[in-house]
């Protein structure tokens, strides 16, 4: 028995556009497995209470960036790595010196921004010394020799005769501290990739139904 196989023109353009519209189907579903991974990331991070702010420090893109491939992909990541890692993994800290990890108290107060201050930082802003107290039973201390202003904060006393001036607690002095585990990204991130072969085949579906 002879076989023949004629490829004909309308062949040709059929296979085409199936291999376009797989094209657009595949970006289109990695596309949107991306932006979803994005938004369930970001809904962890708000909801585990650790600020809008760090929740848009998640950040996607699709490749390729102009144009659809069957080999297109998705990249979720943060620009903030470090801390939103720490707060994923829950991980042991320790002194990098290997003495003490400084825990602003609310007398601290803030740095720029927000930012938690050091005691050196701390003692550079008040004009003050901080000074070590020791302690068997609990956390040991930095404390300051003044007074706690109206917002709470550890300030040098202004009276000579010594009126309102107090032993301020700055800082607590812990020799490692253990971050509890916030987040669970492997869980969003393992529920998108089984989400992409569905996408895909709705996408390419949506596509042939559109041509």
């Amino acid at each position: 028995m002879k076989l023949k196989l004629d490829v004909t023109p309308d062949l040709v353009a059929a296979m085409a556009a199936e291999v376009k519209a797989g094209e657009k189907a595949v970006t289109a579903a990695m596309r949107e497995a991306g932006t979803g991974l994005k938004t369930a990331w970001r809904g962890q991070i708000t909801g585990a209470g650790l600020g809008r702010r760090l929740a848009n420090s998640i950040r996607s893109q699709t490749y390729p960036k102009a144009g659809e491939s069957l080999n297109a992909a998705a990249l979720v990541w943060s620009k903030a790595p470090v801390i939103v890692g720490a707060h994923d993994t829950g991980p042991l800290i320790r002194s990098r010196d290997g003495f003490w990890l400084a825990i602003p108290l609310p007398a601290a107060g803030k740095g720029r921004r927000g930012a938690k201050l050091t005691p050196g930082e701390w003692e550079r802003r008040r004009g003050m010394r901080l000074r070590f107290v020791y302690r068997r039973r609990g956390p040991s201390l930095l404390i300051a020799d003044g007074r706690l202003n109206t917002k709470g904060l550890g300030v040098a006393s202004r009276s000579r005769a010594g009126r309102g001036r107090a032993t301020v607690p700055v800082f607590l002095l812990v020799p490692q501290v253990k971050l509890p585990k916030r987040l669970n990204l492997d869980r969003d991130a393992e529920r998108a990739l089984d989400g992409v072969p569905g996408l895909i085949v709705a996408s390419w579906v949506e596509e042939r139904l559109i041509g």
